[in-house]
């Protein structure tokens, strides 16, 4: 399954290492990353692979507590939900 994974928050050292920490420790492979800091504003956008067997709502709630660690809010959805979701047309 792919997920699309947005990171949004005040800027700081360690965001994306606590993120990525979190991906990897659930077997979450990051496929590709753009990253951005727009006024001490954070954002971020990851595209992942896992396994369609992947427990999405354990790591749904570990990015969220990462999250809150972090100060950032964090959100992992089905790729396949996110782009129906952002259609146009």
């Amino acid at each position: 399954m792919k997920l699309v994974v947005t990171v949004v928050g005040q800027d700081r050292v360690g965001i994306i290492a606590g993120v990525t920490r979190v991906l990897a420790d659930n077997e979450v492979n990051v496929v590709s990353i753009n990253q951005t800091i727009l006024d001490g504003i954070f954002n971020m956008i990851m595209m992942c692979e896992v396994s369609d067997s992947a427990d999405l709502s354990g790591i749904q709630k570990a990015l969220a507590a990462e999250g809150e660690r972090l100060g950032v809010q964090i959100l992992a959805q089905n790729a396949a939900i996110f782009l129906s979701m952002h259609r146009v047309g």
